[in-house]
């Protein structure tokens, strides 16, 4: 099968490789609409994860169901399914812990373009199918639907870590497409102000639609002290972090209020410490919580997102900005999530 690939640190291509085997519990599916992310530029120009070699990238992306196992009993060829970044081990031991995303280990549950082949192929294969895959509502586009694998996860699991509650404010720092999922389901969750960190006006565009209430940008200065500056040096209730770098979470602690908790949902691709400021975290007694985590996957998880979106709550799709037709394009989104121009979100290319 044709797939594109990561061949090396810095350089990716197209590459055939062997098409994928369908155990008794899983399904192969071949795209119908697929999606390029950060976390791909992170592990091919970073090298976030280390050296790969033919490693198919991608895990965001709708698919038609095409093969399944004898042990599958939900789905069938020809279903149009939602296929989470995020594919646990339903069995393992960790699932029975009550963390399933670390299924075989940390991180475990995430297998696309990690431990296994990404979606960035003509046939991609499914563990657990009954669990992990879901079906895409007709109400929803499979451009749409791509959001649904990782971008809108990802994101509401920051309020659900920090524990985003009525009349809070909130501050979200990075305001791409994860963070501007943040914003939404913070606002969701009842957050009442919602502080939106970022600069480029198509972001700053969308993020006021989906509800912030105010923008900041780290070009005026450190965005601790201007967030202080707006709260009258109170800060706010939860930081959740969808953007930057290992010194991020100290401006994070800096205008978090004490009592108050941080979701972070960024994946550090550099860098080798996480700093934490000692005498703004309450010399390690501020009740200043941090929490970081790999968006829950599953398919009632799923399931209840693309509810949200069927019935008005959220729409996703304000978040593409750039379309295309035809898998070789693959390569040409991946390019612009890389690249990030001004007018960029998120780029999707259908194959249909």
């Amino acid at each position: 099968m044709k797939a594109y690939a990561m061949l090396g640190l810095n350089e990716t291509g197209w590459v055939e490789k062997q098409d994928p085997v369908c155990g008794p519990l899983d399904a192969l599916c071949r795209p119908v609409a697929l999606a390029p992310c950060t976390s791909d530029v992170h592990t091919v120009w970073e090298g976030a994860l280390g050296e790969r070699h033919d490693l198919v990238l991608g895990h965001e992306g709708v698919g038609e169901v095409i093969e399944v196992g004898d042990l599958v009993e939900d789905f069938v060829p020809g279903d149009v399914v939602i296929m989470p970044a995020i594919t646990p081990d339903w069995g393992s031991r960790e699932a029975q812990r009550g963390y399933p995303v670390h299924s075989g280990g940390m991180l475990g549950g995430w297998k696309f373009s990690n431990s296994k082949d990404g979606v960035f192929a003509e046939k991609i294969h499914i563990n657990d199918a009954d669990a992990n895959l879901a079906l895409l509502p007709q109400e929803i586009s499979p451009e749409t639907g791509c959001m649904l694998s990782d971008m809108m996860p990802t994101g509401f699991h920051a309020s659900e870590m920090a524990k985003v509650t009525f009349g809070e404010s909130v501050c979200v720092i990075g305001i791409g497409p994860v963070g501007l999922m943040c914003v939404r389901g913070a606002v969701l969750r009842g957050a009442s102000r919602v502080i939106g960190v970022g600069s480029r006006p198509i972001c700053v565009e969308v993020a006021r639609e989906y509800g912030a209430t105010d923008i900041v940008s780290y070009k005026d200065g450190p965005i601790a002290e201007q967030v202080l500056d707006m709260t009258d040096g109170d800060g706010v209730d939860r930081v959740l972090i969808a953007g930057g770098d290992v010194d991020t979470f100290a401006e994070a602690i800096r205008m978090l209020k004490p009592g108050g908790a941080i979701g972070n949902v960024n994946y550090l691709g550099s860098g080798d410490s996480v700093r934490i400021p000692r005498l703004e975290w309450g010399v390690g007694m501020g009740h200043k919580t941090i929490h970081g985590g790999l968006m829950p996957g599953g398919r009632l998880r799923m399931e209840r997102l693309a509810s949200l979106i069927v019935h008005g709550r959220v729409d996703p799709s304000l978040m593409i900005t750039h379309r295309f037709e035809g898998f070789d394009h693959v390569e040409e989104a991946v390019r612009l999530m890389k690249d990030k121009p001004q007018d960029l979100i998120k780029p999707v290319v259908f194959i249909g």
